[in-house]
């Protein structure tokens, strides 16, 4: 059941005059999926899911499935920090006829890994759809452990995890528990290459959104046996993917395809526009990628 292969982009999710801009968002699916992204990730964290209301949150990912027409999976955000919330949103998504779903680990309350591996399995006992885990310690301070990992690999909804706490260590130690078929894709853009060589199946990506192709072929030369190549792009892409990062993601990266002239630069509070600074490194960087 494993979902993707290869680049899965985390899509930003535009606005216009507070409302979700479904025109630019059509235009942005059908580019990625042009340049080669193998999975949409829709209402995840860089697509602002926290500040879309349940009616949005569905609408936006309703929208996607009837873009994509299903020329690549499309993978819905559906995590919450209140288990029974999650688990509503889940199969409202499945409903929709979502091919997955990425399910965050619990923010704000925090819990247990006892606790965690307990709100999981609540959920994925009720779908029907595989599951992606999200673990994400630096924005929810809550770590999904190695061990949790593998426990919760064990249930047959439960696919694989994106991991993105930037540790390598545990990326191992996780990759040596969980069986071969459990995929391990990369939450963060500067460590693909890395967990790629432990068996890794792709990644999740924010730099995608402006750099689809070059992140797509990092993750296939890679999976090819190119691994040379695989590392310059990574390599290559430092700079920028750092740039991405120097605010809080999504800012920077909705205003660089602001800058490509594919979205308005528009967030909600109490994400804000970037600084002055930001669009300087931004501009600077994304013309020395090729972007601009």
């Amino acid at each position: 059941m494993t979902l993707f292969t290869g680049s899965g982009v985390a899509l930003v999710t535009p606005f216009s005059s507070g409302k979700v801009d479904f025109p630019a968002l059509g235009r942005l699916i059908d580019w990625q999926i042009e340049q080669g992204t193998d999975a949409l990730i829709i209402c995840g964290t860089t697509g602002e899911a926290s500040t879309l209301n349940d009616r949005e949150h569905i609408r936006t990912v309703e929208f996607s499935l009837e873009r994509a027409g299903g020329r690549v999976p499309v993978i819905a955000g559906a995590g919450s920090n209140d288990t029974a919330h999650g688990v509503e949103m889940s199969l409202a998504l499945e409903e929709l006829g979502a091919d997955g779903l990425l399910l965050v680990t619990p923010y704000y309350n925090k819990c247990t890994q006892k606790g965690l591996v307990q709100h999981y399995l609540t959920i994925a006992d009720q779908i029907s759809i595989p599951a992606i885990l999200y673990s994400v310690p630096g924005r929810t301070g809550v770590n999904i452990s190695p061990e949790a990992a593998a426990e919760l690999s064990a249930h047959p909804n439960i696919v694989g995890i994106k991991e993105a706490s930037g540790n390598i260590a545990q990326v191992v130690e996780m990759a040596r528990l969980v069986s071969p078929d459990f995929a391990l894709y990369s939450g963060n853009d500067d460590m693909v290459v890395p967990l790629l060589s432990v068996g890794g199946s792709g990644v999740i990506s924010v730099v995608a959104n402006v750099a689809p192709a070059q992140t797509h072929q990092m993750v296939e030369s890679y999976l090819r046996g190119d691994t040379e190549r695989s590392a310059r792009l990574q390599l290559a892409m430092k700079p920028l993917i750092d740039a991405l990062f120097c605010e809080v993601n999504p800012i920077p990266v909705k205003a660089a395809l602001s800058l490509m002239g594919l979205i308005e630069m528009e967030y909600r509070l109490p994400l804000c526009p970037p600084e002055e600074s930001t669009l300087a490194r931004l501009k600077k960087e994304m013309q020395a990628f090729g972007l601009l």
